[in-house]
């Protein structure tokens, strides 16, 4: 394909995507308010078109180019991408359990201490292999634990600590890194939701052995499905690699052959003297890679993150300037010392308020406002958790009160000041109604 050509595919691409994306204006009551999605805007489309027009459909050169990027943002030495951000956190822990970390490695029976109020997929690879989740009740507001009840719930099983920056709130990252250096514990920041939240001024994600990222399109930048783990620390990088990419002991990216001069001259295991480097296995292993047309789109959403991120803290701001004094609700707070890139804005229906959560839900949605619960509530009432082996330390008090009472509305980029008002109205009309 000559140059020219590829050009005017790509002045195409973009002029459809701004004629079928031309904004037609928000119509109260019939435009849908979304609680998230992703931003797109030509260059993404054209992005999207020129990865698809190179034929290289598998990981390659701009997924390793976006690891690179995207690890020197946040000011981390390592980023390797996923397919997802659950998957991040499948290989986070799986890296955990490797041989290599001998003492300290992860078994079967070893307990690591989270939240009760979470995403099942910041859980569930614990349950995957064999350890014990120790759930941990939050505080409503921030809806983040504290240093605290996770020191009351350490044991001489405690391995490791693992939980989310909720909703992009981050918990109190410093007190527990430190807490979990001085007793020997991993720990693993789920940073799907809180990409450039900051705590005392740090990044979240740097704080921990390992952190994970999701570029669903819910979340800060759109990969359409893609995550991340990320890490200061090289030898752990180094089992994520192998992890992600099949269990091969060879670090050779796909295409290349005997980076390392000595492909045929390994001998490993039982196997014959000078096996071919790349198809040998030094763990059990996966394919959780992504492909080069999601990292090129991510490439270009992370041209404009920092456009997104203020979006996301403008809105949630004018949301709660708007709902402040509304009584029966109770509104969100940032967790002291911290400025979150917040992912929603989380509402708590109070105790004695003249109306459920389920009525102002319902009447919300009435209005094309989408709303979303905080993801699984009190993890340990769902089905799927019933006959799973976990320990609960203290009660889950406020975890219960966000499954019964808590949801949250959207702050995402493509929301407009106009939006935002008007949920703001909508919100302040039903409790008005409510209280007659």
């Amino acid at each position: 394909m000559t140059e020219p050509v590829k050009q005017l595919i790509l002045e195409q691409a973009r002029k459809l995507h701004r004629d079928r994306e031309a904004d037609a204006g928000f119509v109260p009551g019939q435009t849908m308010i979304q609680t998230s999605g992703a931003v797109l805007d030509e260059d993404d489309c054209a992005a999207l078109v020129e990865q698809a027009l190179s034929m290289r459909i598998a990981s390659g050169p701009s997924a390793i180019r976006f690891e690179r990027l995207f690890a020197r943002k946040l000011g981390l030495r390592k980023a390797h991408l996923t397919n997802s951000g659950s998957s991040a956190n499948l290989l986070a822990v799986a890296a955990l359990c490797q041989p290599e970390l001998e003492e300290r490695r992860l078994q079967p029976g070893d307990e690591v201490i989270t939240v009760a109020a979470s995403f099942p997929t910041t859980v569930n690879p614990l349950l995957q292999h064999g350890l014990v989740p120790v759930f941990v009740d939050v505080d409503l507001g921030t809806y983040n634990t504290t240093l605290e009840r996770i020191a009351a719930a350490v044991t001489p099983r405690t391995r490791a600590i693992m939980m989310a920056h909720t909703l992009g709130n981050p918990f109190p990252a410093a007190e527990i890194a430190e807490f979990a250096q001085e007793r020997g514990l991993f720990l693993v920041e789920d940073n799907c939701d809180a990409v450039l939240s900051t705590y005392q001024g740090r990044t979240t994600g740097t704080f921990g052995d390992l952190a994970t990222v999701s570029f669903y399109p819910a979340h800060h930048i759109a990969m359409g499905e893609g995550g991340c783990v990320l890490t200061d620390n090289l030898a752990l990088a180094r089992i994520v690699e192998s992890l992600r990419d099949w269990g091969r002991d060879c670090w050779c990216e796909p295409g290349e052959d005997n980076k390392c001069l000595r492909r045929f001259t390994h001998s490993m295991g039982s196997l014959p003297a000078g096996y071919d480097h790349k198809y040998i296995f030094s763990h059990v292993g996966y394919n959780l890679k992504t492909t080069d047309v999601a990292a090129a789109l991510g490439l270009t959403q992370l041209a404009k993150i920092d456009r997104f991120v203020a979006a996301r803290r403008r809105n949630w701001q004018r949301l709660h300037d708007g709902l402040e004094g509304v009584p029966g609700l109770l509104l969100p707070r940032p967790t002291p010392g911290s400025d979150p890139s917040w992912f929603g804005f989380v509402i708590t229906v109070e105790p004695d308020a003249p109306f459920t959560r389920r009525e102002l839900v319902a009447f919300l949605e009435g209005r094309k406002i989408a709303t979303r619960l905080l993801f699984a509530g009190n993890l340990a009432r769902q089905p799927a958790y019933q006959d799973q082996n976990y320990r609960v330390v203290g009660d889950l008090t406020n975890s219960d009160i966000i499954t019964e009472q808590t949801f949250w509305i959207g702050v995402y980029p493509g929301i407009t000041e106009e939006m935002t008002d008007y949920m703001v109205a909508s919100i302040r009309e039903f409790v008005a109604g409510a209280g007659r």
